[in-house]
């Protein structure tokens, strides 16, 4: 599992609790968490796609 899916499930853990109990502070600590754990998520898929954009224009080189 990613970093960016731990901090998503981190932070509904956190969000429900908050719910449950009306704590306000929890509640928005697990909606921050969740919206970091995206960002984890976007950056790493962006890190992904430029590697397979480097490594395509190696391969054309060899040609």
């Amino acid at each position: 599992m990613s970093d960016g899916s731990m901090d998503k499930l981190k932070g509904k853990g956190k969000e429900a609790v908050g719910k449950l109990t009306g704590d306000r502070r929890k509640e928005a600590e697990g909606k921050a968490d969740q919206a970091k754990g995206g960002a984890k998520d976007a950056a790493g898929g962006v890190g992904e796609r430029a590697k397979g954009v480097k490594d395509s224009l190696r391969r054309d080189d060899d040609k």
